[in-house]
């Protein structure tokens, strides 16, 4: 919702958001509780989705998404933010283990599977003492604007890559 958009657990949505504008794609209510529109890529169909959950209860959805879209989790790539990266950072991955990330630790569990990629942006670690839920539910300062709109560039970019030149490629050029 509105008073989530602008924090540290939505830059994955934020990186959606940049893609399917620069494909000049609006996003839609999907058939269950996501949002998605349909872009090309190299001639490829390809599902940009926003959960529409709480990111802790997110895999049910990625769950349900693969089996409309008729995909398997080795087509999947979860786009996160990550307290273990500094902010602006990203890292891409082709699978792994969760983590910490609760949302990455939802899917895992429902995909049954660690063998899917990610792409990580760092959001910084927490001051001494803010408890984590609390941090990644904040919205970004106004002094680190600057970085977060670079890195959502960035890492719309390294999304795009992925799709164009494979996985290998893309963490070869951003990580």
């Amino acid at each position: 919702g509105k008073e989530y958009e602008n924090n540290r657990h939505n830059l994955g949505y934020k990186v959606i958001e940049k893609i399917a504008k620069r494909k000049r794609k609006s996003l839609k209510a999907g058939k269950g509780d996501y949002y998605y529109c349909q872009v090309e890529s190299d001639g490829r169909e390809i599902f940009l989705v926003k959960p529409h959950t709480f990111m802790n209860i997110c895999g049910w959805v990625v769950l349900d998404c693969l089996a409309d879209f008729n995909m398997r989790p080795e087509n999947l790539l979860v786009l996160c933010d990550d307290i273990n990266l500094p902010l602006g950072k990203i890292r891409i991955r082709e699978g792994g283990t969760e983590g910490g990330h609760k949302g990455l630790r939802s899917i895992i569990y429902q995909l049954n599977t660690l063998d899917f990629a990610r792409l990580r942006m760092g959001v910084g670690v927490p001051e001494e003492g803010l408890d984590l839920e609390e941090y990644v539910l904040q919205d970004f300062m106004e002094n680190e604007w600057e970085s977060v709109h670079q890195m959502i560039t960035e890492a719309s970019d390294a999304t795009e890559d992925i799709l164009s030149l494979g996985i290998k490629k893309a963490m070869n050029k951003y990580n």
